[in-house]
């Protein structure tokens, strides 16, 4: 993929000029404070694995609506004393895997809870939670992108980023962990995952990971690339016309720029020039977003590898500088 967005001077100002929808702090209260009422203690099983250096947990604990959630927790074997921790959440398609797949956060001396994606696994990673609430909810594209996307009560996001939260609020609860030093970091989806739950829970949030965000300046996204996820909404919108107002203003409801402007704990981006999966204006957006501390890494000739190792190795270095 060629260059295809903005320059890189324009990038570095570019700004969402749209407005978050009416009511967005109550719909997004609401939502967590009635998932909230049904949490349940975290349940924590020992699970065997060939990794001598790394004792894994197969962790089940309440996510959207009291329904359970899969994750790994993966630390270093033999630590005394209370670990940072790093929640990771997972690109699209994606699940948590094995404890195998997940291993540089535990290297790096964290407790390492990775949560798995309700209904997703089926792509590249499998994954272990099912999605009880989906329904239906009207037409949808193959693909999540479009479920339930007439309404934000019955979106998926709406699910997922839940989970997403009481990832955050479920790691601060486990055993021999430091809830004071705690990571969101993720990929992509993950990457937006990990922008909206330090967005919804700042006080929690000590660092923010978050490389080639997807869900990012979605309106601008969808018009811009041709590629998944995004094209889904545009498949959905041919078949649909009539549908586009309430879709976009779903959509709007689970941008990761109007929960990057909530972001308070120092953060890293990874932008990608030629990514035409998640373009690099609405990561931009994003991150022009975040009022605190904050640094890019942009990667000129990558495309949604957005930095690989490059960029695993210096966020490291970001998370350990602010929270020693």
């Amino acid at each position: 993929m060629a260059l295809f967005d903005l320059p890189l001077p324009e990038l570095r100002e570019y700004r969402l000029s749209r407005s978050e929808p009416a009511g967005f702090d109550d719909f997004w209260a609401g939502t967590l404070a009635t998932a909230r009422r049904v949490a349940l203690p975290p349940k924590l099983v020992e699970a065997g694995t060939p990794l001598s250096g790394i004792t894994t947990y197969d962790v089940t604990f309440t996510g959207y609506s009291g329904q359970p959630i899969r994750a790994w927790l993966n630390r270093p074997a033999s630590v005394s004393g209370p670990l940072p921790v790093a929640v990771e959440f997972i690109g699209y398609g994606g699940g948590r895997g094995l404890p195998i797949d997940w291993l540089v956060w535990a290297s790096a001396g964290y407790a390492h809870l990775v949560m798995d994606t309700r209904g997703q696994g089926g792509s590249w990673r499998g994954g272990d939670t099912p999605d009880p609430d989906d329904s239906g909810a009207g037409p949808s594209t193959p693909g999540f992108l479009t479920r339930g996307v007439l309404a934000p009560e019955t979106f998926y996001y709406r699910r997922l980023i839940t989970d997403a939260v009481r990832a955050v609020e479920t790691a601060t609860e486990l055993p021999g962990v430091d809830a004071s030093r705690l990571v969101v970091t993720g990929k992509s989806q993950g990457g937006a995952l990990a922008l909206a739950a330090a967005g919804l829970v700042p006080d929690l949030v000590s660092a923010v990971v978050a490389g080639v965000p997807f869900l990012c300046d979605i309106q601008r996204a969808i018009t811009i690339t041709d590629s998944n996820p995004y094209a889904e909404v545009v498949r959905f919108l041919r078949a649909n016309p009539q549908a586009a107002e309430r879709t976009l203003s779903t959509l709007d409801h689970v941008d990761a720029v109007h929960f990057a402007r909530r972001i308070t704990a120092p953060s890293i981006l990874s932008a990608a020039l030629m990514d035409d999966v998640c373009p690099p204006s609405g990561v931009f957006a994003a991150f022009n977003a975040i009022q605190g501390q904050k640094e890019i890494e942009v990667y000129p000739w990558d495309d949604h590898a957005g930095g690989r190792s490059f960029f695993d190795t210096t966020a490291l270095e970001f998370v350990e500088d602010r929270l020693s």
